[in-house]
């Protein structure tokens, strides 16, 4: 059954209260479905529409760290990192939601059609622009402001050099909002925009629980409505499994993250790698399996 189109105006009670302290927010929003909890910890994830296969992959697990801790994911259901952060967020247990570049009750892009479906049933898609208005060009950059503002913090996973995550990037950065970036290989050119992020101060997000940790939240501990999905390991060797990235990681750079001796890392890696977790792809450079 097709959930009720509301309406709700900045006059009404319902309206956001993380955006009636920000300027240049809309008279009121359209909602299928249902607006973010107020006293719960959201987290907007925005990035390249042609992202590559390590981008969508990062942007899905995130999110889905993120679910199982339950976080609140917004994005903005667009093709490559917003529509994956969706994805990864439904498979964890805290709804997440969409800022739409057109009317909630339009689907755009066509090819999300599972997103406009599954997105509402427990969170919602969200809209500044009435309903059936199409999607147009200037209601993208626009809408980024409302994705940064229903954030309290800002996420982003592959970004060129000139970018339209940066716009969302830069309302973040207005709103007094924490704005991460996930590193990439200097000779990508999707990853000049979010080592260039992390070069003039945004904060590194090498895995999901650095960012939660980052913003005061214990990941060893169940926190919010979501349950963190634990595979078993004792503190030690998560802190260490924490520390690997989907890129190679140096024996080195593991030792300074996790803070233990040389000794004690490569036993909790050969330990890793005899559970499956963790694959040594070249002399001591690790990474997830």
């Amino acid at each position: 059954m097709e959930e009720i189109l509301q309406r709700i105006s900045e006059s009404q009670q319902g309206y956001p209260r993380r955006l009636r302290s920000l300027p240049d927010m809309p008279a009121c929003l359209y909602v299928r479905g249902r607006l973010p909890k107020e006293e719960q910890l959201t987290i907007g994830m925005v990035g390249a529409r042609s992202c590559s296969g390590y981008g969508r992959h990062v942007a899905w697990e995130y999110a889905r760290v993120f679910s199982d801790h339950g976080v609140q994911v917004i994005s903005g259901m667009a093709l490559g990192i917003d529509g994956e952060s969706h994805r990864g967020a439904l498979q964890g247990p805290t709804p997440t939601f969409a800022v739409l570049g057109c009317g909630a009750d339009v689907c755009y892009p066509k090819s999300n059609r599972d997103l406009y479906e599954k997105i509402p049933l427990n969170g919602g898609l969200i809209s500044e622009y009435p309903p059936g208005a199409p999607p147009a060009g200037w209601h993208f950059p626009a809408r980024n402001r409302i994705i940064s503002g229903l954030s309290d913090a800002l996420l982003v996973i592959e970004a060129k050099k000139k970018s339209g995550s940066l716009i969302t990037v830069d309302c973040a950065l207005e709103q007094g909002k924490t704005v991460f970036a996930v590193p990439g290989r200097v000779t990508d050119t999707l990853s000049e925009g979010c080592n260039g992020l992390i070069s003039q101060g945004a904060v590194i997000a090498l895995s999901p629980e650095m960012v939660l940790n980052e913003l005061g939240m214990d990941t060893y501990s169940t926190k919010g409505s979501g349950k963190k999905k634990q595979i078993g390991l004792a503190r030690d060797l998560d802190l260490v499994y924490s520390c690997v990235d989907f890129q190679p990681t140096d024996h080195e750079t593991l030792i300074q993250k996790s803070g233990f001796p040389p000794g004690k890392v490569l036993s909790i890696l050969t330990e890793l790698q005899i559970m499956g977790l963790v694959e040594e792809i070249g002399k001591n450079h690790y990474i997830r399996s």
